[in-house]
């Protein structure tokens, strides 16, 4: 599975942002066609966009732009525009049905054939922000191969439902479960929305807390100055580490003595526990 933890949206009509951008150190870039671009605006975003990407792709993070969604009648020219060697993917908004990701599928695959690249290697991650893709969250996670992750979004989901906002996200928290068990089920990660508060960093830290607690491996980012702590929170502690390697040890001691479990600090240490600090462990070693 990737590791995506920050996600970092840089308005696709802005080169001044885009090039800032490049200064910080997110898991991937997204630069936005879509909601951060106003309506006459858009073709001057693709534009930029796709003169971009070459310098985004050497910086390191992987490049994902998003695109405009199907019912918008821009995703095949903003496609068109975006796919090439120095895209890992693209994001694309208002998928609500294994049919959306099929159409959006079908443009990649004759995009892929017309500029050279190997088919499926274009990834898709899907913005589930809508009741009907929350209903559906399971089979849009596992509609194409191409999905590596899939995007919660807030702020249309709960216009879709015609409800407000509010800080502790009491409104969304069913949905955000369900995604997050259908994307683990499937083997994609979840990716959660912005945190628009970005002069507020305690609220962010305690937001993206409160997100990897339910599942989330990842956060996307509407100022450079969140990565860093987005980064942070869907990273293990160094305490987390320390914690992790003596549960194995007790563990493995435990077994060379014929046990199937034993205890630490207070606590039982089973399969199920071990398993758990294994998984953490490997996490710390693939971002290392």
């Amino acid at each position: 599975m990737s590791v995506l933890r920050s996600l970092l949206f840089v308005p696709g009509n802005r080169a001044n942002m885009l090039q800032k951008a490049m200064d910080s150190a997110p898991d991937a870039f997204i630069p936005d066609l879509e909601d951060s671009v106003p309506a006459d605006e858009k073709t001057q975003a693709r534009n930029v966009t796709a003169s971009f990407l070459a310098q985004l792709a050497q910086v390191g993070p992987r490049v994902i732009p998003r695109v405009n969604s199907l019912d918008t009648g821009l995703l095949e020219e903003d496609l068109a525009a975006v796919v090439g060697p120095h895209i890992y993917g693209v994001s694309v908004g208002k998928i609500s049905t294994p049919a959306h990701v099929a159409a959006v599928d079908g443009v990649l695959e004759k995009l892929e054939a017309k500029t050279g690249l190997q088919r499926g290697q274009i990834k898709l991650v899907p913005w589930i922000e809508t009741a009907l893709a929350i209903v559906k969250a399971y089979d849009i996670c596992t509609a194409s191969p191409r999905i590596v992750g899939v995007a919660f979004g807030a702020e249309d989901l709960t216009h879709d439902m015609g409800i407000e906002r509010s800080e502790d996200d009491a409104e969304v928290a069913y949905s955000r479960n369900v995604m997050c068990v259908a994307a683990r089920a499937a083997g994609v990660l979840a990716l959660d929305t912005p945190y628009f508060g970005f002069r507020d960093p305690e609220g962010l830290k305690r937001n993206a807390q409160a997100s990897r607690k339910i599942g989330f491996k990842g956060k996307f980012a509407i100022h450079p100055a969140q990565v860093d702590l987005i980064n942070a929170a869907f990273s293990p502690s160094e305490a987390e580490v320390a914690h992790a390697r003596r549960v194995v040890a007790a563990f493995e001691e435990a077994e060379r003595q014929g046990r199937g479990s034993t205890s630490l600090d207070g606590q039982v240490v089973d399969v199920p526990v071990v398993k758990r600090a294994r998984a953490l462990l490997e996490v710390a070693d693939s971002l290392r």
